[in-house]
């Protein structure tokens, strides 16, 4: 397997943290997005979009971070991290969806205007990151795992990188202390590798 990868991007560090965990042998292929080598022809024939993290299985062309983590999850047979009960699945997608939408506007957004410069509106952003933010410490008050689960999940590795980087773009998580007892919880796990940290919003 090859993951064509970018440090600093919490999409292409949650794919490459569960194929660590997950312990499947893979190459990292680091794609300089600066210089602009995701917009050559080469990459936009594995992802139209442009973007990282994009999976090579042998010729099979995975892209988009969570379709990455729900393909490495079948491969791998069944396990704790795709459950297959159709309630624990369900839930499991719940917080994917979680991660593609609220997660993303919020805590990943934050960052990429700290980081990247990017130009949102930083109310709107920074509301919606501790809008998320207080929910989830809400639900982690009654279950270990964020989808409920005995072991953890795809949706644990589909939240971690962008809330644990979260300070980056000035979003504090001193204020969720069962999302900061998570997200050790998670660096615990055999397999562990962390995401790139920069000098940015609080962590400057």
């Amino acid at each position: 397997m090859k993951l064509y990868h970018y440090s600093l991007s919490g999409h292409a560090h949650r794919a490459a943290l569960f194929l660590s965990l997950a312990g499947m042998p893979h190459e990292l292929v680091d794609v300089d997005l600066a210089a602009g080598a995701h917009k050559q022809p080469g990459f936009l024939a594995m992802n139209a979009f442009g973007e990282v993290p994009v999976l090579d299985d042998d010729g099979i062309i995975i892209a988009d971070s969570l379709a990455i983590l729900v393909y490495v999850a079948r491969k791998i047979g069944p396990s704790h991290w795709l459950p297959t009960d159709p309630v624990e699945e369900a839930e499991v997608q719940r917080w994917l969806s979680v991660a593609a939408g609220k997660v993303a506007y919020g805590v990943c957004a934050a960052r990429l205007m700290t980081v990247f410069g990017a130009p949102f509106n930083a109310d709107e952003v920074m509301g919606r990151a501790h809008a998320t933010l207080s929910v989830i410490d809400q639900v982690l008050a009654t279950r270990r795992w964020i989808a409920g689960t005995e072991q953890p999940s795809i949706a644990d590795v589909a939240l971690y990188s962008y809330i644990e980087r979260a300070p980056e773009g000035n979003v504090a998580l001193s204020g969720y202390p069962r999302v900061l007892v998570w997200l050790r919880q998670i660096e615990q796990l055999p397999g562990f590798i962390p995401f790139a940290r920069t000098r940015a919003g609080l962590e400057a």
